[in-house]
């Protein structure tokens, strides 16, 4: 086999590799290596996503919450990261600040988790179950629709109003949340119903 080579192409490779030996030589052979050790792994591998609504302001945005742990092994899911939600026709992925600091909300210490209960005298407040709780709110309830709801005005029209308890909504749902809880506030009678955004 006849392979013939110019004096430029023997130079340009006989170049090529004098540097490449010399920067072997010079400790730079493992860059590739030390450069990929640099980066860190993808942290939201084996991760569940979960959309769902932000639960500030009435706007309502779309987040992405995404957790560790496989409930279905009896293991608690950990919310480890919460995004922007890109197909939420809303905010496009995009959030407000305290939209981006929801993790920081989640993971707070002072964040209540329980149903808090201080009882008549009392200067603590000690943790009840949820029943515990609903049950009593359902109670007051009754009890206060039955002591003050008015079925007819003055003049004897049914007007059946409830004025003495009010509800506060929370307006980051949806319109069906919305719409179902409108419909259930005004049907126990109450005139003061409003929320967060006031709208």
């Amino acid at each position: 086999m006849n392979m013939e080579i110019s004096r430029r192409q023997f130079l340009r490779t006989a170049g090529a590799g004098v540097a490449g030996t010399s920067l072997g030589a010079l400790g730079f052979g493992a860059m590739e290596e030390a450069y990929a050790s640099t980066i860190k792994p993808f942290r939201l591998v084996n991760t569940t996503e979960v959309r769902n609504i932000c639960t500030y302001c009435s706007v309502a945005c779309g987040i992405i919450i995404f957790t560790k742990g496989n409930l279905s092994k009896g293991e608690d899911a950990d919310i480890v990261h919460i995004e922007g939600d890109a197909d939420h026709p809303t905010n496009r992925g995009t959030l407000c600040p305290k939209g981006a600091a929801l993790l920081d909300i989640v993971k707070s210490a002072t964040r209540l988790k329980h149903p808090m209960l201080r009882r008549a005298g009392s200067d603590t407040f000690e943790r009840i179950s949820w029943d515990v709780a609903l049950d009593k709110i359902a109670r007051a309830m009754k009890d206060d629709r039955d002591a003050n709801f008015v079925a007819k005005n003055k003049d004897g029209v049914t007007v059946n109003r409830w004025t003495t308890t009010g509800f506060l909504a929370a307006s980051a749902t949806t319109n069906e949340t919305a719409f179902a809880t409108y419909k259930v506030v005004r049907s126990t009678g109450m005139l003061v119903f409003d929320n967060q955004a006031r709208v």
